[in-house]
């Protein structure tokens, strides 16, 4: 369905605040910085900021890619495996994390290291395995309380979860998308860890 164009201003308005937000936070820190200073730097009134958010920390959790991935995941072929699905999407939304790694990389900073965000995260994994969930309830006719599905979409989402662990962690030096085909590979693999490689 296609988005209005007062829906478009509002979500492009988020984005920019979203945006002006994470670099004032990577300046001057998570803490430090107030709802009035990043007002005055997506150029809008702290009132028209409580508009769009509630409190900074909503700034932080707003996911500005998650409307075009969700697009993208129910444009794919409803028969085709969730790992598939998941891998076209990433490969799609490659080099827009590319473009603003260093944003997305400080959002993940920030929700790891703040513990009142740490603990809404958790949330949010929650909403995607529900939005999973309903996705392969869809493709398959199973019922969403069915015990494989859930599992299904529970050890897809724990892969990928692990690769953005790791993106992070390795501060985007490989790609996000290269680990979260790696992620993939092993839980699809069923879990069958053979010997640690070699370290070089």
């Amino acid at each position: 369905m296609a988005v209005g164009l007062r829906e478009r201003k509002k979500l492009k308005t988020k984005e920019a605040i979203h945006r002006a937000a994470m670099r004032l936070f990577a300046k001057r820190g998570y803490e430090e910085t107030t709802v009035e200073q990043i007002a005055a730097a997506a150029e809008i009134s702290p009132s028209t900021f409580f508009n769009y958010f509630p409190t900074k920390e909503d700034v932080v959790m707003l996911d500005i890619y998650d409307p075009i991935a969700v697009q993208m995941i129910k444009e794919r072929p409803k028969s085709e495996t969730l790992g598939v699905t998941f891998r076209r999407v990433l490969e799609g939304l490659d080099a827009i994390f590319e473009r603003d790694r260093e944003l997305v990389l400080e959002r993940g900073r920030i929700m790891l290291e703040v513990p009142e965000l740490r603990g809404r995260l958790w949330d949010e994994l929650e909403r995607t395995q529900a939005f999973v969930i309903e996705l392969l309830s869809e493709r398959t006719g199973r019922k969403p309380d069915d015990f494989e599905l859930r599992v299904t979409a529970r050890v897809a989402i724990a892969a990928l979860y692990e690769a953005s662990l790791e993106w992070f962690r390795l501060r985007g030096r490989k790609r996000l998308v290269e680990l979260a085909n790696h992620a993939l590979d092993v839980a699809e693999s069923g879990g069958r860890l053979g010997a640690a490689p070699a370290r070089k």
